[in-house]
């Protein structure tokens, strides 16, 4: 009697699921609250501060050689990204402050010149992001398509988590896709990763490939001229890994630079 009855349950709960139910899928970075942690998380490193919008008018030389950082994500003079950024904004709003600044930013583009840019330049910049949504919204645009969107994906394709796409997104953040001088980039972070742990997509343990891709990033940052601290991996990122957070769930306490932060649930 007890297999005819075993029979008829497994048939009901199969009748209550329906043939369209599919299994819970975790949610990602793309989550619009997973992304505002991702960059509260991001300019704790970036600007010491969790308000990530205060930061699109910033902009500095941060003597890393790499000329001017500036905005959201860091964007730089000398690395072209915010010769990018300024293509954009201008195709958006032709006739803005920052249009005629191109011909500058393409000069500088490799190098930590000021040359064409200065005082004038820095103005602008801040004018533009406290006073043109536009400007405003080609930070938030080029963001996506040069960092968030490539890091997300990849992560993705490797089987993990918000945390671990985060951890990528970081990496692009820090180092670049690719190699440049003095600067090992996202890529061949990955593959070196890849030589002690297997990540999740091709059945190894998520937490343990995280840690050795921490620790490329650690080896990278130790090796670079513009980079020593290496706090946002060990007393932020590593400490995630650590807690089993790996869907960036708050509450989340972590230090960066010495300084302390903390992010609540909702």
């Amino acid at each position: 009697m007890l297999r005819p009855l075993l029979a008829l349950v497994l048939l009901a709960l199969a009748a209550c699921a329906g043939p369209d139910r599919k299994p819970a899928v975790a949610v990602g970075l793309d989550d619009p609250a997973k992304k505002e942690v991702a960059m509260q998380l991001v300019s704790s490193a970036e600007n010491s501060s969790l308000d990530w919008k205060a930061q699109y008018k910033y902009i500095e030389d941060i003597g890393d050689g790499r000329g001017y950082t500036a905005g959201i994500i860091g964007f730089c003079s000398g690395t072209g990204d915010m010769l990018a950024l300024v293509k954009r904004y201008t195709k958006a709003r032709p006739g803005n402050a920052l249009a005629p600044f191109l011909p500058a930013l393409r000069a500088v583009k490799g190098s930590d010149s000021h040359q064409g840019l200065g005082r004038p330049f820095t103005d602008a910049w801040a004018r533009a992001a406290t006073s043109d949504p536009a400007f405003r919204a080609a930070q938030d645009a080029e963001r996506d398509r040069v960092y968030f969107t490539p890091a997300v994906r990849q992560a993705e394709r490797d089987g993990l988590g918000a945390l671990g796409q985060f951890i990528y997104y970081d990496a692009y953040v820090m180092h670049g896709q690719g190699d440049s001088k003095g600067s090992i980039g996202f890529t061949t972070l990955r593959k070196n990763a890849l030589r002690t742990a297997e990540p999740p997509a091709r059945g190894g343990d998520e937490a343990a490939y995280l840690n050795a891709f921490l620790d490329a990033r650690v080896e990278a940052i130790r090796h670079e001229p513009s980079h020593t601290d290496t706090s946002r991996i060990e007393t932020a990122q590593r400490v995630f890994v650590r807690e089993g957070r790996l869907g960036l769930e708050p509450p989340l306490s972590w230090k960066v630079y010495g300084d302390s932060y903390r992010i609540d649930p909702k």
